[in-house]
């Protein structure tokens, strides 16, 4: 299966130059294909009768060798892969829209979300260089995995860069073969049908009113001046702090689900629709269920044990885990459950974690 794999480089000052230059290039060529794009959709919408067939990625690249390149020399600046790949990436989204899987591609603005791909001559030199088309040879500060691969990602978060690529590695065969449910919530991040529960770590609850103050001042700041520019970078700083502290609690949390249970079970939760409950929208949001779910998935087939999904519709919550009688309602304000059927009375999350867990059987 395939792996990413993500570290931090170890940049001089030229570097980062050169760094800048292809984030500019791709988000250049970018916003160049998506307004043609667009373009051409607004005109078989007001023209059905003389419709422009909907380019590809290598349609976009020639006309973008053809038109752009040459009244923009500072594109051969950089490699060559840069303005490609994002062309790729943009008909990728395309993509996407039309199958109503994502919403249309948005234009990208400089110093938000800048990233680069980069393709061909890539080598990985010793144990913590890594050369790479054009620029040439980076630093890590970590060891990287010694192995081939075809191309590789550059991100900036904040004022930090990161490279990332993946690899082939081999699955491993899990020793354990006990089942776990496990019950995702607001006020405990987990709870297993063993008993225990894992808090989650709610970054942004601990640093909101902090996060809320940077942001008032900033805007207290002429727009485009130096302090405003410092301002935006110890915003972003903390804004990655946030999330670096949220990705470590879930990181944790799966791979000690996936390495140490055969079986682990974990309910279809409509993410979406809860968020749009603005009472609690913005505690579930700093949970992450659904980066929990991503990482769960690909560890468990990493490590060789089987990832359950329970139905969407399957009353864990509701049904007593003693007896098996389903109540008609249960509100979010009740966290014990209180059977009288049976007088059985435990805590809710841990009632529907062992409900779960009886899915297998």
């Amino acid at each position: 299966m395939l792996l990413g794999f993500k570290t931090e480089l170890k940049l001089n000052n030229k570097q980062r130059t050169e760094l800048k230059k292809h984030c500019g290039v791709a988000r250049h060529a970018w916003n160049w294909g998506l307004r043609l794009t667009k373009q051409i959709l607004d005109h078989n919408k007001a023209n059905p009768d003389s419709q422009i067939k909907f380019p590809t990625s290598i349609d976009l690249h020639k006309w973008l060798v053809a038109l752009v390149k040459p009244e923009y020399p500072w594109y051969y600046e950089c490699s060559k892969s840069a303005p490609q790949e994002a062309l790729r990436a943009l008909k990728t989204a395309w993509d996407r829209c039309f199958k109503k899987t994502a919403g249309v591609p948005r234009f990208k603005k400089k110093g938000q979300h800048d990233n680069f791909t980069l393709e061909g001559a890539v080598k990985i030199l010793g144990t913590n260089k890594i050369q790479v088309p054009k620029i040439g040879i980076l630093k890590t500060y970590e060891q990287l995995p010694q192995v081939k691969p075809k191309s590789v990602s550059i991100s900036r978060q904040a004022d930090r860069w990161f490279i990332s690529f993946r690899f082939d590695v081999e699955q491993q065969q899990s020793i354990f073969n006990s089942v776990v449910g496990v019950d995702l919530g607001v006020k405990t991040l987990a709870t297993f049908s063993t008993g225990e529960v894992v808090l989650g770590a709610k970054s942004y609850n601990k640093f909101e009113a902090k996060l809320s103050r940077m942001q008032w001042l900033n805007r207290q700041k002429i727009k485009g001046s130096a302090n405003w520019k410092k301002a935006n970078l110890q915003i972003a700083r903390l804004h990655r702090k946030i999330a670096n502290i949220r990705k470590d609690t879930l990181h944790k949390l799966t791979t000690f689900l996936a390495k140490n249970h055969g079986t682990v079970v974990i309910e279809d939760l409509n993410v979406s629709g809860m968020l749009a409950n603005h009472k609690l929208a913005k505690a579930i949001a700093d949970m992450s269920f659904f980066e929990f779910r991503r990482q769960l998935t690909y560890k468990c087939e990493l490590y060789g044990s089987k990832l359950i999904v329970a139905d969407r519709w399957f009353p864990s919550s509701r049904t007593c885990s003693n007896c098996g009688i389903t109540k008609e309602t249960l509100s979010l304000s009740q966290r014990v459950f209180d059977c009288s059927h049976c007088n059985f009375s435990l805590d809710r999350d841990l009632n529907a974690a062992i409900n779960l867990s009886r899915v297998v059987s």
